[in-house]
């Protein structure tokens, strides 16, 4: 079996958490952070936002270099700009894997800075990094929404602000 429909299968679940967790992000609390050390919910959502396009990323080069690439996120000013981002970054990233084979999963992606090199994988394992991740900084996002005291909607079941959710 092809593992690239198994791929965009996720991908969609994942969108769809995605979309419901990035719809409670208020415009008036984009520069909002609950510790110094964290990030601003802006920047924040907007990674989660552009974490699709590694999808592509991953399947047309052979790697990333923060020295000669570094990230800078995308500006956003209002919820509709954010949400808008996320479907442009599906968009990006549904398409390149669903022009892929099961060959373009194989060679290797590198992930590094400069000499630094932080991973090398499969371009398969880097898409499923890339899923991971979105998970990853979805619960923080959810951690900044609970401090707000804005309802957190389920996941991959009920949450307490959302119970119906199956």
């Amino acid at each position: 079996m092809s593992m690239i429909p198994m791929l965009l299968k996720e991908m969609d679940l994942e969108a769809n958490t995605t979309r419901k967790m990035l719809s409670r992000v208020p415009d008036d609390k984009l520069d909002w952070r609950p510790h110094p050390k964290s990030m601003v919910m802006r920047d924040l959502a907007v990674h989660i936002a552009e974490i699709p396009t590694w999808v592509a990323l991953a399947l047309q080069t052979d790697g990333l270099d923060f020295a000669t690439m570094p990230y800078a996120p995308t500006p956003i000013e209002t919820n509709a700009e954010l949400l808008a981002l996320l479907e442009k970054s599906l968009a990006e990233g549904r398409k390149a894997l669903s022009e892929a084979t099961d060959a373009d999963l194989e060679p290797t992606w590198t992930l590094r800075n400069g000499d630094t090199v932080y991973s090398t994988d499969t371009v398969g394992e880097t898409i499923r990094h890339a899923f991971a991740q979105t998970t990853h900084h979805r619960a923080q996002l959810g951690v900044y929404l609970r401090l707000l005291d804005i309802p957190i909607p389920g996941s991959y079941g009920p949450s307490a602000d959302d119970p119906g959710t199956w």
